[in-house]
């Protein structure tokens, strides 16, 4: 596991009430970017998600700057529902 995906790990799991549905993934790309897939119960979208995507967008920013400094590509996360 990757420090990227631990760091999104952490974060996604102290935002949601059941931390053990989550599940965080990394998956190689052919272009210059990493995709991050977020997978968690549809109860546990809105706390991701925020009004008006401003949680999903802090996250993203906040995994986008820990790239930066250590792998220096971008980051493409996704988050969806089981």
């Amino acid at each position: 596991m990757t420090d990227l995906v631990l760091l999104t790990e952490t974060i996604v799991k102290s935002l949601v009430k059941d931390p053990e549905t989550v599940s965080v993934k990394q998956f190689e790309t052919d272009e210059d970017y990493i995709l991050i897939q977020i997978m968690i119960d549809k109860d546990a979208m809105g706390s991701i998600i925020g009004k008006q995507g401003r949680i999903a967008n802090a996250i993203r920013t906040v995994v986008q700057a820990a790239s930066f400094i250590g792998e220096n590509k971008k980051v493409r996360i996704n988050i969806d529902s089981f």
